[in-house]
């Protein structure tokens, strides 16, 4: 028994090497990361299920059907639906402005940027708002009669937006010598800012209409269809935004996409 206590220290010491105990900044971190990616999983999910399934089994059902089916699904799954969309953006934010943007500006504030995070922050919000108000309030009040029109103009703003951010992220983090904007702060400074279209979708105008799509099948009438035309059309934006979206928070971990310093 006294041999094997002996041994204890250096049983323990080779875990010493495949644990490690994080640090409370660390702590921090990883929660951030773990309430983006539940949020995450949680909110597109549910788009998915709403796009790919819903749609066409509401459009299976008759009236009185509907009439108990609505008012009792889909309260509840735009609960998750809307709410894990908050939880999504507002960690993504915290941890891009906090652990990716603003080792970018430390980088280029010694090379005489005189970059600030909090700064680059509204600009990109301010940017990111802009291009949801020209969506919501030009886009679709005048293109959702036809879809494919609504598309090709949504592709084009989206495309727009892209470039915006990637040249103001660039030019607000190149110093004296070097441009300092990495893979990772360019990739997700465009993903997120669809995300954050999404988000304002959502709430914007998904939730509001659904309220109203709701309470008109609860009581037996039939929904506005132009409400329920426009809800519609900002969920199936949201699901084709979700590829690029996804796809560039996937380029930001190593893989060169985009301009950026490094891919890491």
């Amino acid at each position: 028994m006294f041999d094997a206590t002996l041994h204890l220290p250096v049983s323990l010491a080779v875990f010493q090497d495949i644990f490690h105990a994080p640090s409370g900044q660390e702590i921090v971190r990883i929660l951030f990361r773990w309430a983006h990616f539940v949020g995450g999983i949680t909110w597109i999910g549910m788009l998915y299920f709403f796009n790919l399934v819903n749609v066409n089994f509401m459009k299976a059902l008759d009236k009185p059907t509907k009439q108990v089916v609505v008012p009792n699904l889909m309260p509840k799954a735009l609960w998750y639906f809307r709410w894990g969309a908050v939880v999504t953006v507002l960690a993504g934010l915290g941890y891009y402005a906090m652990y990716i943007l603003r080792g970018d500006v430390i980088n280029a504030n010694s090379d005489g940027a005189g970059a600030s995070t909090w700064l680059i922050l509204l600009l990109w919000l301010v940017i990111a708002g802009a291009g949801w108000a020209v969506y919501a309030y030009v886009l679709l009040p005048n293109l959702h009669k036809d879809g494919k029109i609504l598309a090709a103009a949504t592709a084009g703003l989206v495309i727009a937006l892209a470039v915006a951010l990637v040249w103001l992220l660039d030019s607000q983090l190149t110093g004296r010598r070097d441009h300092w904007a990495s893979n990772k702060t360019l990739s997700i400074g465009i993903g997120g800012a669809l995300g954050l279209i999404m988000l304002l979708n959502v709430w914007g105008i998904i939730w509001p209409a659904q309220k109203r799509i709701i309470a008109a099948t609860a009581a037996g009438e039939t929904p506005d269809a132009a409400l329920a035309r426009k809800a519609f059309l900002a969920s199936r934006t949201n699901a084709w935004l979700s590829l690029p979206m996804l796809f560039f928070m996937g380029t930001s971990h190593g893989d060169y996409v985009i301009f950026g310093r490094n891919a890491v």
